[in-house]
């Protein structure tokens, strides 16, 4: 049996994920990291985008957060998300849409402020559109 660590994946609205996990992977602010069971203490604020689970019996599962914060402590791995959904549930001709929306609002060179918000719907639709390309790729689909 491998070694693994208790998970749970929270957002606002309710619990996503609860488990032991081998492996989670995620974007946090300096990059791409992962945590296995045993890894140091941390705290960091996570970027829109896929969380990559090994769960204890080797089977793989992908959440897509809104950002949020990640914790690791010595027996618990807790995501704290703004929003969080399983890949299965995403729809991903919406998501296609923001996607493709924000990037015509950057084309049309709005005013400053509204570029940062249309660049925050870009990054949120990207990061959706990466969970389920993950997802796919690691299942074979």
């Amino acid at each position: 049996m491998a070694i693994t660590v208790h998970c749970d994946i929270v957002s606002a609205e309710e619990k996503v994920f609860s488990g032991l996990v081998e492996l989670l992977v995620c974007v946090g602010e300096g990059g791409e990291l992962g945590v296995r069971p045993g890894h140091a203490p941390l705290l960091t604020r996570l970027k829109p985008g896929p969380v990559h689970l090994v769960k204890q019996d080797g089977s793989k599962e992908f959440v897509y957060v809104e950002g949020g914060f990640l914790e690791v402590q010595p027996n618990l791995v807790t995501v704290l998300a703004d929003s969080a959904v399983r890949a299965d549930d995403i729809d991903e001709a919406a998501a296609q849409q923001a996607k493709d929306a924000a990037e015509r609002e950057i084309g049309d060179k709005v005013a400053n402020r509204e570029l940062t918000e249309v660049g925050v719907q870009l990054a949120r639709a990207m990061g959706k559109l990466r969970t389920l390309k993950e997802a796919r790729k690691a299942m074979g689909r």
